[in-house]
């Protein structure tokens, strides 16, 4: 059977490794040892802080190591390694690159160009800026919102980075909240928690964050990690419905749809898909 690693565990990736895996394909999840994820309850990184993590009824587990890939996969679930480096990716194809082929799906969202080159895996898929479709991938997933927003590209790149946050009409630049300082990250609230314009949401190293609108809290940095002034360690949302903390978002279907047409389009693995 084809093996597709995502390379991230954030709520992108998650959306990209949630329809790969419904539509049947093995997956496996690499993030770094403390995944600054904020969307938290939707991203299968949180297995990496709590062991285990279910996401709309999917399961991702953390293992020590690859060797327990396969164990995983038999009970239907997917495996998460910490492997800052991908270095699973060597040791997949040492065990089965002669007969099966191995796809890597890029998904950290970094906006820059990637360590690993387009002969990292059989089908090298990029997600958003920094990627070069025949270059350093072989395919780009287009993930700005409007209507290009999960089209492959096969050559050339995606559309650049904005530089600002998406969505929520005149609020959009307000929802993404940041560290006021440099220090550890303690939440006072908790995800899907209603809060009104000025409440405390959280603090670092006695600084306090105050919520600038009134809102859901849709995502929060797991609690003591270590943050820097102005990074991302929020995110507001002005709908006021707790349910969309817990869906994965339209925007990571969309792109999870983009990657699954780039798989499906490579006649040389479709005998490979569910063999």
């Amino acid at each position: 059977m084809l093996t597709v690693v995502v390379r991230g565990g954030g709520d992108l990736a998650s959306g990209v490794a949630l329809r790969l895996h419904r539509a049947g394909l093995r997956v496996v999840i690499t993030e770094l040892p403390a995944p600054l994820v904020v969307r938290r309850l939707v991203s299968f990184a949180q297995a990496v802080f709590e062991g285990e993590w279910t996401v709309e009824g999917v399961t991702a587990r953390r293992i020590p190591e690859y060797h327990a890939i396969q164990q995983v996969f038999d009970k239907g679930e997917i495996p998460v390694l910490v492997d800052p480096e991908c270095e699973v990716l060597g040791e997949l194809k040492l065990i089965g690159r002669k007969v099966l082929p191995l796809v890597l799906v890029d998904a950290r969202m970094t906006k820059r160009p990637p360590e690993t080159d387009i002969g990292a895996a059989d089908l090298v898929i990029g997600l958003g800026p920094g990627f070069i479709a025949g270059e350093n991938c072989h395919v780009v997933i287009e993930t700005n919102r409007g209507h290009y927003m999960g089209r492959t590209i096969w050559a050339g790149l995606a559309q650049p980075d904005t530089g600002e946050p998406e969505g929520f009409g005149d609020l959009y630049r307000q929802r993404v909240l940041r560290s006021p300082a440099e220090g550890v990250f303690t939440p006072v609230r908790q995800i899907c928690d209603h809060v009104t314009q000025g409440d405390l949401i959280a603090e670092v190293d006695g600084f306090q964050l105050t919520a600038p609108f009134e809102g859901i809290l849709r995502g929060l940095l797991y609690p003591g990690l270590n943050v820097s002034l102005g990074q991302k360690i929020g995110d507001l949302d002005p709908r006021n419905d707790p349910r969309l903390c817990t869906l994965v978002s339209d925007k990571s279907l969309a792109i999870g749809g983009g990657v699954l047409e780039a798989i499906f389009s490579r006649r040389e693995l479709r005998n490979f898909m569910w063999s």
